[in-house]
C-alpha cells in the first residue's frame, strides 16, 4: 500500500521550530548571563588594603629618622660651641678685638642649636610651614658669615672681621702694627723660640716646619738675604757687591730691616706680618669652613623633614 506522506511533513517542521526555538532561548539566555556578568564586573569596588595602617606608620617612621638625623647634624655646633668658649685666645688676638667676634659666634651657635632642635621636635609637627621659615633665617645668616671668614668677598671681605683681607688689611694699618708688634715681644715668642734652641742641640734653627709661621717671620731674617748664622743670636751678613746677580733679593726692604737686637729683630719685617696674619687666619678659615659645611647640611636635613612632615599629614 502507498504510504501517506502528508502527516509527516508537519511533525518534521514542528520538530525543527522547536529546535530553533530551544536554540534561541539559550543564545539569548548565554547572551543576558554575559552581560550580567560584565556588568557585576564592572561594579565589583577594589578590594580595601587589609592593613591601612602600614602606610601611615612608614611616614611617621621616615619622619622620626630626619627628626633624629637633625639632631645629630646640630651635636658639632655644640661642640664647637663648647670649644670656643673655653679654647685659649690666639697671642695679641685681643688687639684686633676678635675676641669679640668670637664671642658673637658663640651666642649665635647657641641660637641655631637652639632654635634647630625646637623647631625639629616641636613646631616642625604641628606648624611646618612657619617652622621651616624660622630655622632657614639663622642657618642662612650662619651660612654667610662663614663664607666671609674664607674670605668669599672678594672686595667686602675687608670690613668682616676675621676674613683674610680684613686680617691683611690690619697688619699693613700703620696704626694697628706698633701695638701688636709689641705684643708679640712682651710675649716672649723669640726669647722662647732662642730658649728651645739652647736646650735641643739638634735644634734646626732654619727649618721653617719646626717654627710656627710667628716664629719664622719675626724671630730670624728672610731665607732670601741668605744670611749667615753664627748663634741663635746672632746672624751674619753677606757679603755682596751690586755687580752680583741676586742683589736685588739681598738687598730688599725686609733684608734692610732686619736687626740683631732682641727687641727689633724682623718685628718690622714684612714676614713678621705675613706670618702672624697666617697663624690668625688659619684658625678662622677653619671656623668658617665649619660653619658653611653644617649650615649647608642642617639646611638640608630640615628641608627633608618639612617635605617628609607635609606628605605625612596631607599625602595620599
Amino acid at each position: 500500500m502507498p504510504e501517506d506522506t502528508t502527516g509527516a511533513a508537519p511533525a518534521t517542521t514542528l520538530v525543527s521550530d522547536e529546535t530553533e526555538q530551544r536554540t534561541a532561548v539559550t543564545t539569548s539566555s548565554t547572551v543576558t548571563t554575559e552581560e550580567k556578568s560584565d556588568h557585576h564586573q564592572i561594579l565589583i569596588p577594589p578590594k580595601p588594603d587589609p592593613n591601612p595602617t602600614r602606610v601611615l606608620i612608614n611616614k611617621k617612621f621616615i619622619v622620626l629618622i630626619l627628626t633624629i638625623l637633625t639632631f645629630i647634624l646640630s651635636l658639632p655646633i655644640l661642640f664647637t660651641l663648647i670649644y670656643l668658649l673655653y679654647t685659649q685666645q690666639y697671642d695679641c688676638e685681643d688687639l684686633l678685638r676678635l675676641p669679640r667676634l668670637q664671642y658673637a659666634i658663640v651666642i649665635g651657635l647657641a641660637v641655631v642649636f637652639l632654635v634647630s632642635n625646637l623647631v625639629a621636635y616641636i613646631f616642625a609637627s604641628r606648624f611646618p610651614i612657619p617652622a621651616i621659615v624660622v630655622v632657614t633665617v639663622p642657618l642662612i645668616v650662619m651660612l654667610v658669615v662663614g663664607l666671609g671668614l674664607v674670605g668669599a668677598y672678594q672686595a667686602e671681605a675687608r670690613k668682616i672681621p676675621g676674613s683674610p683681607p680684613w686680617l691683611k688689611s690690619k697688619m699693613h694699618d700703620d696704626n694697628a702694627w706698633p701695638a701688636i708688634k709689641t705684643c708679640i715681644y712682651e710675649t716672649r715668642t723669640c726669647k722662647d723660640l732662642i730658649a728651645r734652641s739652647y736646650l735641643l742641640k739638634s735644634f734646626n734653627f732654619l727649618a721653617t716646619d719646626k717654627l710656627s709661621s710667628t716664629e719664622a717671620g719675626c724671630c730670624r731674617p728672610p731665607p732670601v738675604c741668605d744670611m749667615e748664622l753664627v748663634n741663635v743670636t746672632y746672624w751674619r751678613r753677606p757679603l755682596k757687591k751690586k755687580e752680583d746677580e741676586n742683589w736685588g733679593e739681598y738687598n730688599n726692604k725686609d733684608c734692610n730691616l732686619w736687626d740683631n737686637k732682641e727687641n727689633i729683630l724682623c718685628y718690622n719685617c714684612n714676614t713678621c706680618k705675613e706670618g702672624f696674619v697666617k697663624s690668625l687666619e688659619g684658625k678662622w678659615r677653619r671656623l668658617g669652613a665649619f660653619l658653611i659645611a653644617i649650615s649647608l647640611l642642617l639646611i638640608v636635613s630640615h628641608l627633608l623633614l618639612f617635605v617628609a612632615t607635609m606628605w605625612e599629614r596631607y599625602g595620599a
